[in-house]
């Protein structure tokens, strides 16, 4: 089956670069094929073997906890563990007073 643009917007008004672009979500390797207007340098054969562009997205529905039900919790740099740490210090002051 060919990927298709449907194009349901008004003619004459919206940008001429709209086409099929895969949105790769970096968190669970899932791939989506949507219409987008996303500047990609990459490209990337679709199950229907054509190629299209790429854009690498860190997060999507695929990924993302309110959509997966799932909590998960990304860490760059201890940010977790600085929160935390600042978090029980906080407490234990509270306790003293």
């Amino acid at each position: 089956m060919a990927a298709e643009v449907i194009n349901f917007m008004k003619k004459d008004i919206h940008p001429e670069n709209y086409r099929l672009v895969i949105f790769h979500d970096n968190s669970s390797n899932e791939r989506v094929l949507v219409g987008s207007t996303i500047n990609t340098t990459a490209t990337d054969k679709w199950t229907d073997g054509k190629e299209y562009g790429v854009a690498y997205v860190d997060v999507t529905s695929a990924s993302h906890p309110f959509y997966t039900g799932q909590e998960k919790t990304m860490d760059s740099a201890g940010r977790v563990e600085r929160f935390k740490a600042r978090a029980d210090k906080a407490g234990a002051k509270k306790k003293k007073a």
